[in-house]
């Protein structure tokens, strides 16, 4: 390896190496410098932008420059911009605006900005989005990024300062949009993500996985890979001491195969080495000789009678339940109307930019029978069960868990994925660990959305009123059972959506397939069954010739009525959510009317949603400490990838309290600080942590009042304790009849009307939203920016789902292929909210950060349907799907 000496001024310092000129630049700031600002994501693919800096005033990707071509450059990283105790202006801009949620993005996209700005400080949105354009954005829909670029204009063209933006001190608590506690040091690139923690003496990982759905494993030749550089060993399951099964519900999902591999992507062997490229040279010099064997492919082939059993103490059709309300059969019978259809998804990647990278390290524990503690840092959403799962597969008790900050989730971080092997890898080798995988490989090891196939029948009566529904849907949960049934019982606990249907008959199966593993994904389940429902009604609202936002209307549930669970509702805000949005209808419908002939046709869609939060049986704790100096403290698992729960925990003791945001401390990412609270999952954490937390203020606030103390001490002195615990639990005391599928559901619902305007090319049949309009219902807003950012994230998630993106196993590797939306995708996005206070609510509020997720992709297909007259009823819909119905139709 020939090397030369670079000069290179970073962030206004001259810097000199003597180095391989082909190492990439964002190595070179990462390792050597330790500026972790940027970040990488595509595989050094130049398709995300995280890594963003600037050279010569040019944004330029860093995993893509070579540090021989920038010899002699001006280079300038986030972190040359300001810190947060002196932020840039831009920096301010996207925290004021709300820009920044997960954050992993957050530093590429400043440096975009910044390079745009500096050339052009009043550009139009057209500039924006071109400057933007190799940015990646999961969280925002990119909508309060534009709006943080404009803002960051008006700043540096002095039209307004960041004083004259921030909410004042004497602002109520609740109902502002304070900045979130973690944006600044988001923008600022000194939040640390798992990669940006330095390990001393880390070994790195490099894992084989299998590239076929099902195979024996034979052996495994290992000898060449033990005798390269740097190599420090290999570990097989023969390694690991504890049960090596990663257990929610079902112990099926081996840390590390042992004796079959059951689809793409399953772990067999780690090589474990000095550096990561020595790591992955020796993981290609070893041999796995494997023996293939049948394929399910499929729900229908994994039910064939004689089909091969995935897994020996389990039948292939895992789990099923019917939810049976009336009498749906005789109700069609005698309906006026009928439609019948079949709905499909796809396997859906929840697709979070960063990689599924897990550090694991040892601290000194003299006290402990272990003297040795493990300490795994990732990005886990529920730390108090994936340390119990560690705990147990591994076969290691004195762990634990530290949450990372997370550069998105979606749910997928409901199940270890990384963190085992991580795990194991440290105990086996005695030694800190550091596991960054590909973005590749994340894709490969990670679970998904569940593809669902439903068959619908849907009746009303001559007056239009619904009358019977029936869905007989399957679920592929792929190779592992993860939380199977969990997400399938969500889909019938939210079956009958925002309408009173008198009559409900359908059977939910779960199948294991050697498909890719299924898991949580926003929203878990409702999103496909809603795509179902809401079509459906489409179609009936079609063949009855009514109009699709009357007929929703006439049929809402009322208070009083029942869901198809059987569950009757005392409040059922959905008729005012459907009346605010209805002169965006209106609107809508006229402004598509001059397109409904030509090649390219406009069409509007509407779809609705009902998002039960609070489950049967959920609970959470929360604990609260008055320090000596008046600090209040917060204790509580409650992740926070990116959905504001920071904010939620603040804003509301603070609003309570009647104390400042500064007079609160959060401690929520450490197990020894925190009780197990649940998974920051189905939108639960305001309703269900949030709750707890008003619980437990409660009792502060009491003992405050009553002994007149001011902090802690002066507590303890008038004979009060200075922490207190609260909980929240959903007290239905109902049991699930498993005959009929009636029983307890959800304390609280979040309502949402959604308006789709599209516009589709009838010649090559793609598709384009324009706009979507939100109108939502979700209690009590406690922070604005908050709010509007997760409806906006959603809906551009949501028209993701519904025209582009799909997983394929063995085939998506990357973003350019998984069809990652960027910013040239960006459509209008209009949100109308409404605030109806839910009684059992901390301060009335609820969630809402899945819910967005059910009625987008409907409405966009009815949408469709409005333009062009043909359905597509498999998503995605891409342009060789609608081109097909078109064809279809006229042939």
């Amino acid at each position: 390896m020939q090397k030369k000496k670079v000069r290179i001024r970073i962030n206004g310092q001259w810097r000199e190496w003597i180095i391989d000129p082909k190492t990439a630049l964002l190595d070179l700031l990462r390792n050597d410098l330790r500026l972790t600002g940027a970040k990488q994501s595509c595989d050094r693919k130049g398709q995300c932008g995280a890594c963003t800096v600037i050279v010569n005033k040019k944004a330029v990707p860093s995993c893509l420059t070579r540090v021989g071509d920038v010899d002699g450059a001006d280079v300038i990283t986030v972190e040359g911009l300001g810190t947060p105790d002196n932020p840039h202006l831009i920096q301010e801009a996207f925290v004021l605006a709300g820009a920044i949620q997960c954050g992993f993005c957050t530093p590429g996209m400043i440096m975009s900005t910044k390079a745009l700005l500096d050339a052009n400080n009043d550009p139009d949105d057209a500039a924006i989005m071109k400057a933007l354009r190799r940015n990646l954005c999961r969280c925002t829909g990119y909508t309060k990024i534009i709006e943080a670029v404009r803002l960051a204009g008006r700043f540096l063209r002095g039209e307004t300062s960041p004083e004259a933006m921030r909410p004042l001190p004497t602002d109520k608590a609740m109902g502002t949009s304070h900045p979130r506690p973690s944006a600044l040091d988001k923008a600022c690139g000194t939040a640390y993500f798992s990669a940006d923690y330095p390990v001393q003496d880390a070994l790195e990982l490099a894992v084989w996985r299998s590239q076929v759905p099902h195979a024996r494993i034979v052996s495994i030749d290992a000898g060449t890979a033990l005798d390269m550089p740097g190599v420090a060993g290999v570990m097989t399951a023969d390694d690991i001491k504890g049960t090596n099964r990663l257990k929610i519900l079902v112990a099926d999902r081996p840390v590390l195969c042992k004796d079959t591999v059951r689809y793409i992507g399953d772990p067999v062997l780690a090589v474990a080495a000095d550096t990561r490229e020595h790591a992955e040279a020796a993981l290609a010099a070893v041999t796995v000789d494997l023996e293939p064997l049948p394929v399910l492919d499929s729900p229908t082939t994994a039910m064939t009678e004689g089909a091969v059993q995935l897994h020996p103490d389990m039948s292939n059709l895992c789990w099923q339940q019917p939810q049976i309300k009336g009498n749906a059969e005789d109700a069609l019978e005698t309906s006026a109307t009928v439609i019948e259809a079949r709905f499909k998804t796809q396997v859906n990647h929840q697709a979070p930019l960063e990689p599924e990278v897990t550090v694991a390290y040892w601290e000194a524990d003299e006290d402990a029978e272990e003297p040795d503690r493990l300490v795994i840092i990732g990005r886990s959403i529920n730390i108090h069960l994936h340390l119990s799962m560690l705990q147990s597969a591994l076969g290691y008790e004195n762990m634990k868990y530290i949450e990372a900050y997370a550069g998105g989730q979606f749910g997928i971080k409901i199940d270890v994925i990384s963190e085992g092997i991580a795990g194991a890898a440290a105990i086996h080798f005695k030694q800190a660990i550091r596991y960054v995988p590909s973005i590749a490989e994340s894709m490969q090891m990670a679970s998904k959305r569940h593809p669902f196939e439903m068959d619908v029948k849907l009746g009303a009566d001559q007056e239009g009123m619904l009358t019977g529904y029936c869905n007989d849907f399957v679920m592929d949960n792929g190779a592992y059972y993860s939380i199977g049934h969990v997400v399938c019982h969500r889909s019938l606990l939210m079956l009958s959506g925002s309408y009173n249907i008198p009559h409900v008959h359908a059977h939910a199966k779960v199948v294991y397939t050697n498909n890719p593993w299924g898991s949580a994904a926003r929203g878990a389940g409702p999103p496909q069954v809603t795509f179902a429902l809401e079509c459906a009604m489409q179609m009936l609202a079609d063949k009855l010739g009514m109009d699709a936002f009357e007929f929703r209307l006439k049929n809402s549930l009322q208070p009083g009525q029942s869901k198809s669970t059987g569950r009757v509702v005392d409040m059922w805000p959905f008729p005012e959510v459907m009346e605010a949005v209805r002169p965006a209808y209106e609107k809508a419908i006229k402004a598509a009317e001059p397109y409904k002939a030509g090649k390219v046709r406009r069409g509007v869609g509407i779809a609705t949603a009902a998002f039960g939060i609070g489950g049967p049986g959920d609970v959470s704790v929360a604990s609260v400490e008055l320090g000596d100096d008046g600090i209040i403290h917060i204790y509580a698992a409650a992740a926070d990838p990116g959905e504001g729960n920071d904010s939620m925990l603040s804003q509301l003791t603070a609003e309570y309290m009647n104390v400042a945001l500064d007079k609160i401390c959060l401690h929520t990412r450490d197990t020894d600080d925190t009780a197990a609270s649940g998974p920051a999952a189905g939108s639960r954490i305001t309703y269900m942590i949030g709750g707890a937390l008003m619980a437990a203020l409660t009792q502060l606030k009491a003992a405050m009042e009553k002994s007149g103390a001011k902090n802690g001490l002066e507590l303890e002195a008038a004979g009060q304790p200075r922490r207190f615990l609260g909980q929240k639990k959903n007290e239905d005391a109902g049991t699930l009849d498993e005959k009929t599928g009636q029983g307890p559901s959800f304390e609280s619902q979040v309502h949402c009307v959604q308006i789709a305007e599209v516009e589709v090319d009838t010649e090559t049949g793609k598709a384009r939203v324009l706009k979507m309009t939100t109108s939502v219902d979700a209690g009590k807003v406690i922070n604005p920016q908050n709010l509007t950012g997760q409806l906006e994230g959603g809906m551009d998630m949501g028209v993701g789902y519904a025209l582009r993106e799909e997983y394929i196993a063995g085939k998506t590797k990357d973003w350019l292929n998984f069809k990652f939306p960027t910013i040239k995708e960006y459509f209008e996005k209009e949100i109308i909210v409404l605030e109806t206070p839910r009684p059992k609510g901390p301060l009335g509020a609820t969630g809402i950060g899945e819910m967005c997720m059910l009625p987008t992709a409907p409405a966009v297909i009815n949408a469709i349907k409005d333009a062009t007259g043909v359905w597509v009823t498999h998503l995605p819909a891409t342009p060789d799907k609608v081109k097909a119905a078109l064809a279809a139709r006229n042939g």
